[in-house]
């Protein structure tokens, strides 16, 4: 027999008050982001839809939001600079796919085993790049490229914007842009009902068309003239090595960010905790969709996320009137974002970069397990001199390193008696890593003295350590001295 549902209008109210904040939010974001990545501002809306509508409706996780993130902007980009816009759509839907079948083969609770300290290398990396790069358009002006690129090319940036006066309009409301983001927790509560993003996008539109500034406004196409779904040419660009990489990134990045949101959501909530196995699958379908349409990647969006819960969300209903409510605006009032200035995108972008970078765990990190703030400096620079999937990359590595190094921590303690052989007994974890210390021990002893290796306190002898001391007890030999051997050399 079925049971319905019970409607309850204190939390279809409570989900209601909270979708109409959340759009809010998501409003500038979506377009920020996709102006941001180098494709049509449409597309964001686009992506935030199918966020909103198709992933809120799937299970997983019940409160986090999803749509296009800032995560993902450095990598959009060179995508889209690399391979084309109409190719997009295939890497998204590959991307998506492969999530779907990581979903299906229960692979989404691995990402929990990701270091933090790679994480939070790769958001720092992430939000270097992208301040960097937004600088430019908060500037009205257009970025080099590569994120070493926009780095060296800050100076210059610095001497042309100081002899425009277009360029010091467009600074003067992208800085004026982040100072009311930075500020607007410190106004009155009945101010901060309007979210921050919202209103410091609002203010800098009206600014514009108030004193008539010259610059530069979101260039509008119409929802269904952004929608261009792959094609066969699209999709062959898969085969190539170079896309095959950016849809590992894709899906590297864009899984971790969500699975990581999800499990920081949980933790601002007492309802049902993430499935994070389903949370993949939703996050997989919601891509392939967004893939079909030629539309941006998704993530889960802890910025979205966390205006959700805060404004009293109960159930999954929230996300998905807000998807419904970007619908409505794309469709019925797609002129509006005509008259939104790029340099107030740009602000909120740079402010988004900035609280990407994690300053606090960093401080932390470095008081207390030096080595990973190591991991995660290296990460992050790493992706600025490369690019995102090599930067990850390269701080996995060295995290596995680092892992390998602490956990083969060896002890060796050499006790020499004057009427017996040498003794030396060696303890804890002998690798590959620390074979030139136990060799150099071994090797300043006495030649024409018996050596006793004990290694009963050994938890792990790799087979590196072992060849190589068998070698250092046949050398030994040929002095005419027999060592003591050790069982665990047999």
């Amino acid at each position: 027999m079925l049971h319905k549902t019970a409607f309850d209008p204190s939390a279809f109210r409570a989900d209601f008050a909270a979708s109409l904040v959340v759009f809010l939010v998501a409003l500038p974001l979506c377009v920020g982001v996709a102006v941001a990545s180098g494709v049509p501002a449409e597309l964001g809306l686009v992506t935030g839809i199918v966020g909103g509508l198709l992933t809120g409706l799937l299970p997983g996780s019940s409160l986090q939001v999803s749509g296009p993130a800032a995560g993902l902007t450095v990598l959009v980009y060179e995508a889209v600079a690399e391979f084309g816009l109409p190719a997009l759509g295939a890497i998204v839907l590959a991307s998506g796919l492969l999530q779907l079948l990581m979903g299906v083969l229960r692979l989404g609770r691995l990402f929990r085993a990701i270091s933090v300290s790679v994480v939070h290398g790769m958001l720092a990396g992430i939000g270097l790049v992208l301040v960097a790069g937004q600088l430019y358009a908060l500037a009205g002006s257009r970025a080099k490229g590569s994120g070493p690129a926009n780095i060296a090319g800050l100076p210059g940036l610095v001497a042309d914007t100081a002899g425009s006066s277009d360029s010091l309009a467009s600074l003067g409301i992208g800085a004026g842009t982040v100072a009311v983001l930075v500020l607007w927790k410190r106004m009155p509560a009945r101010a901060r009902v309007v979210p921050a993003p919202l209103a410091a996008v609002g203010l800098a539109t009206a600014a514009v068309a108030l004193f008539g500034l010259p610059v530069a406004k979101v260039e509008v196409k119409g929802l269904l003239g952004v929608i261009d779904p792959p094609g066969g040419s699209d999709l062959a660009v898969l085969t190539g090595v170079g896309a095959i990489a950016t849809v590992l990134a894709f899906t590297l990045i864009a899984s971790a960010e969500s699975l990581f949101s999800a499990a920081a959501v949980d933790r601002l909530h007492d309802g049902p905790r993430t499935d994070y196995d389903r949370e993949l699958i939703a996050q997989g379908a919601g891509n392939t969709v967004c893939g079909l349409l030629g539309a941006l990647p998704m993530t889960a969006v802890i910025v979205r996320s966390a205006a959700n819960v805060q404004a009293g969300a109960r159930t999954k209903a929230s996300r998905v009137m807000h998807g419904a409510w970007l619908l409505l605006f794309a469709a019925l009032v797609p002129a509006a974002l005509g008259v939104i200035p790029l340099a107030a995108l740009a602000g909120v972008l740079v402010h988004a970069g900035v609280k990407l970078m994690p300053v606090g765990p960093l401080r932390s990190l470095w008081r207390s397990h030096r080595g990973e703030a190591v991991v995660l400096v290296a990460t992050a620079v790493a992706i600025v001199a490369t690019n995102m999937f090599e930067g990850v990359l390269i701080g996995l590595v060295l995290a596995v390193l680092k892992t390998a190094w602490e956990t083969s921590s060896v002890h060796l303690e050499v006790t020499d008696t004057a009427d017996g052989p040498i003794r030396v007994a060696v303890s804890g974890n002998a690798t590959f890593l620390r074979l030139p210390r136990i060799l150099d021990t071994l090797e300043s002893l006495p030649r024409d003295r018996a050596i006793e290796l004990d290694l009963d306190g050994l938890r792990h002898l790799d087979h590196a350590c072992r060849t190589a001391l068998q070698d250092w007890a046949g050398r030994h030999n040929e002095f005419g001295v027999d060592p003591v051997h050790a069982p665990a050399l047999h």
